[in-house]
């Protein structure tokens, strides 16, 4: 069976074909920028007196970012990162279905480690723009939402 290449196909087909191939691409490209800030957001929590716990904690379907300490307080944290802010900051994308997602898996987190900590929210917003990266940490940026 011969293999068809992406010229032999006819013009219609080869747009679908770059569509999805360009599609495919900006995800990697997301989940490099996404890997790049988490990076950033441990070593700017280090910096400022943070001990890094756990990064990319995934039980089930539940994940979280970046789980930190300080003191007697055990911090998950939120890391958005854009390359823009045309149609917002990173934080305004974190939705109530997100929110609920995180306090869960920070639930499933604390139960796991059998942990009995003083906790907090915090999201850390990165905008990658024109080769600079702006950092913003936001604490106690949202509770548990009362049920």
């Amino acid at each position: 069976m011969a293999k068809h290449n992406f010229l032999d196909k006819p013009n219609d087909q080869r747009e679908l074909v770059h569509f999805g191939m360009a599609k495919k691409n900006r995800r990697i490209a997301a989940n490099i920028l996404g890997q790049e800030g988490e990076e950033m957001a441990a070593q700017y929590l280090q910096q400022h007196g943070y001990t890094i716990q756990d990064r990319n904690w995934h039980c089930g379907h539940k994940d979280l970012d970046l789980v930190v300490t300080k003191d007697d307080t055990i911090v998950f944290v939120e890391v958005k990162t854009r390359t823009r802010t045309d149609w917002g900051d990173p934080e305004d994308f974190i939705t109530d279905r997100k929110i609920r997602r995180i306090v869960n898996s920070a639930d499933a987190y604390l139960r796991y480690n059998q942990l009995d900590m003083n906790v907090r929210f915090d999201v850390i917003s990165i905008v990658a723009e024109g080769g600079e990266f702006k950092v913003e940490h936001i604490e106690q940026a949202f509770f548990p939402p009362v049920e």
